[in-house]
């Protein structure tokens, strides 16, 4: 047990600081491993009738070709191919359509996740997304090894979505609605419930992917609700979302005791495309002062500065981020206060993504400071 804890952090160590770029690379690595693997097993079944005199099976699996790089839009992805050894002395070899032999350069994996997600896994046309992450080269793989990939990442999906929760503890969530553009006879109003989370020692994990209808509190309720089903105990010390008040609704019922923090992203957003071109680069400066802020006091003083400044000339605009004041300062909040620290312990904790000599991992800085602030993330130098 101590050993799997010790490979754990080991694993989750080695995911801070991954580049959307690694991300993608690694993702690219693991399906195009996946259809090889799907390429063979139809090459050894169509074989299986290819015996030797003791009746034995001829073509058989023998290892794998040196690995090589193939050249992509997000950088090299590391790939190798199967071998078959053929008893029989007919000849049959594995000749992979996706990377065949010497290939070196493989387009377009870039647009590879989205593809993925959206059409195959939303719409099962696998195909069509297999070609995007490989070119016109995937037009070999066939309909069955289509279904079989379809099969294995739906199962794996499944697997996924079953977990236990019993042990998990999550210091805050974002949770966001992905709307995709996705067009089918039963795609009105259908999204994708995606919730985010931060683990006490700084690991980002996915909690949730789950359909949803136009972000409702129904939708949300039931995801939430079946998080608690697989174990969850208690829901985050702080949620972070955008202005769906579907979310909100279902997080007060499911887990009462999270605090409610609006996405400063969004926050911005709205306001800066409010104000006029030539004002925007000065609001955003402002905007950041605020949730930059090293306290509580320091926020509050700056977001007083803002809606004296602008109140003037945009009074519609300072609205908009005044009826939100609480719940965007929702992250200065104690730690006592929310039960997530002993009486000794202090009240506020950064994570910050950045080098840092004095954290047992050089890409997280963990750090904790006694004045009454609050719970953040952001990046460090």
């Amino acid at each position: 047990m101590k050993k799997d804890k010790q490979n754990q952090e080991v694993s989750s160590a080695s995911e801070i600081g991954l580049t959307l770029d690694d991300l993608v690379r690694r993702g690219a690595r693991e399906v195009i491993r996946q259809a090889i693997e799907a390429e063979l097993a139809e090459l050894l079944a169509n074989c299986a009738n290819v015996t030797t005199l003791k009746g034995k099976r001829a073509v058989v699996r023998n290892g794998y070709l040196p690995e090589r790089e193939i050249l992509t839009a997000a950088g090299p992805v590391a790939v190798q191919v199967p071998k078959v050894r053929d008893r029989s002395g007919s000849g049959i070899k594995f000749n992979s359509h996706i990377v065949p032999p010497y290939v070196r350069k493989s387009p377009r994996v870039s647009a590879a996740l989205p593809w993925l997600y959206l059409k195959g896994i939303s719409t099962g046309d696998m195909g069509e997304a297999l070609r995007v992450l490989l070119g016109e080269e995937a037009k070999g793989l066939s309909a069955n090894v289509v279904s079989r990939l379809k099969t294995q990442w739906a199962d794996e999906h499944e697997t996924w979505s079953r977990r236990d929760l019993s042990q998990s503890r999550y210091v805050y969530w974002w949770a966001d609605g992905i709307h995709t553009g996705l067009r089918s006879e039963h795609s009105d109003g259908q999204c994708l419930l995606v919730i985010v989370g931060v683990t006490p020692n700084g690991r980002k994990e996915r909690v949730s992917i789950s359909d949803g209808y136009r972000e409702s509190k129904a939708s949300w309720q039931e995801l939430l609700l079946d998080l608690k089903r697989r174990g969850l105990q208690s829901g985050p010390l702080l949620a972070v979302g955008d202005g769906a008040m579907g979310f909100w609704a279902a997080l007060e019922e499911v887990f009462p005791q999270t605090a409610h923090q609006r996405c400063w992203f969004h926050k911005m957003g709205n306001v800066l495309n409010a104000l006029p071109k030539s004002q925007q680069a000065r609001a955003k400066a402002d905007l950041q002062a605020i949730w930059m802020a090293a306290t509580r006091e320091e926020a509050l003083s700056a977001f007083t500065w803002f809606v004296e400044t602008w109140r003037a000339k945009y009074p519609k605009v300072v609205e908009k981020i005044e009826k939100d004041r609480d719940s965007l300062l929702a992250f200065y909040v104690s730690c006592r206060t929310l039960g997530a620290y002993p009486d000794d312990e202090p009240d506020r904790i950064d994570v910050c993504h950045g080098a840092s000599s004095n954290q047992p991992h050089p890409q997280l800085r963990i750090t904790r400071h006694l004045s009454w602030t609050g719970i953040q993330a952001d990046r460090g130098s």
